[in-house]
C-alpha cells in the first residue's frame, strides 16, 4: 500500500488520468487497487488465473478493473503491455520500481523513528521491494542498524541471488508464503547486494509456528509471507540475544477458507 501510494503520487496529472496497471496474483493487485480508488486513478489489474478466489473479490471491491489470464509470467507481462498500448495506462511493477521501493521502505523510515536505536530490522523477502526500501531507510536513517530477511526454504531464489551475485529464479515454489513466489529485480538487487547483511531460510513448519504465534499472542492477522520475518528471526535468535530487533509485519491478505492450520 505504501508502494503503491507513493507511485501513483509521483506521477503527472496526465499520467494519473490514464490509470495505473500491473500483473500480480494479490497483495500488490489489492494495494494499487485501494491506493489508486483513493486517488482517483483508474487501476488495471492483470491476475492469473490461479489466483485465490478471495484476492480476485477483494481487488474488485477496491475498485480495480481485473484482467484473469493464464498463469505464467510471460501471460501476465503480454496482458499487462496489451492495457498499456491501448488505455495509455502507466505500468507498475510490485517491487522493481523505485518509487515503490522508496514508498514500502517508509514503514522502516517510522519504526526508526520510534525506536532510533535498533541493531536490526527484520523484513521478509520475494520480489525484494520491501527488503530492498528497508534496507535503504536503514542506510540514510541509522548509523548501527543492520536489515537481514527471511525467505522460504521452497523459493530460495534470493538467498541464492545473494550468495552468488547475480539474480537466481526458482524451478519450484511449494510454500504457503505465497506472496514471495516472486524473484529479485534489477531496481532492487543491487540495493540488497550492497545494504543488506544476510538473508536466513526458513522451512514450512517454521513459517508456520511463526505465523501461529503472531496470530495468537499478538492478536494480529497475518499471512504466511509476513510470518517469515519471525520465522527467520526465531531460528537465529542465539545470533541477536541481547540485541534491540524490529520486525516489519507486512501483509494480512489471508483467506480464511484456506489456512494452514
Amino acid at each position: 500500500m505504501r508502494g503503491a501510494t507513493n507511485a501513483i503520487l509521483n506521477l503527472s496529472a496526465e499520467q494519473r488520468s490514464k490509470g495505473v496497471v500491473t500483473h500480480s496474483s494479490g497483495n500488490f493487485a489489492q494495494a494499487l487497487s485501494l491506493a489508486a480508488k483513493s486517488l482517483g486513478v483508474p487501476a488495471y489489474i492483470v491476475m492469473p488465473s490461479s489466483a485465490p478466489q478471495v484476492k480476485i473479490d477483494a481487488v474488485k471491491g477496491y475498485g480495480g478493473q481485473v484482467t484473469i489470464c493464464p498463469p505464467t509470467l510471460k501471460d501476465r507481462e503480454e496482458h499487462a503491455q496489451q492495457i498499456q498500448d491501448e488505455l495509455g495506462a502507466t505500468f507498475l511493477h510490485p517491487s522493481n520500481d523505485m518509487d515503490v521501493i522508496v514508498g514500502q521502505g517508509t514503514a522502516a523510515v517510522e519504526l526508526l523513528e520510534d525506536e532510533p536505536d535498533l541493531d536490526a530490522i527484520f523484513t521478509p523477502v520475494g520480489g525484494g521491494g520491501l527488503l530492498g526500501g528497508t534496507a535503504l531507510a536503514a542506510s540514510i536513517f541509522s548509523e548501527q542498524c543492520e536489515v537481514f530477511a527471511g525467505e522460504p526454504e521452497e523459493a530460495d531464489d534470493a538467498y541464492r541471488s545473494f550468495k552468488s551475485g547475480k539474480i537466481e529464479s526458482n524451478e519450484t515454489v511449494n510454500t504457503m508464503a505465497d506472496g514471495l513466489k516472486t524473484q529479485l529485480g534489477d531496481q532492487n538487487f543491487p540495493i540488497i547486494q550492497q545494504d543488506v547483511k544476510d538473508i536466513f531460510l526458513v522451512s514450512e513448519s517454521e513459517i508456520l509456528d511463526a505465523l501461529k504465534l503472531i496470530w495468537t499472542r499478538m492478536k494480529i492477522v497475518v499471512e504466511p509471507s509476513s510470518a517469515v520475518a519471525l520465522a527467520a528471526l526465531i531460528k537465529q535468535k542465539h545470533q541477536f540475544a541481547n540485541k534491540k530487533v524490529g520486525i516489519i509485519i507486512s501483509g494480512g491478505n489471508v483467506d480464511l477458507g484456506n489456512l494452514p492450520f
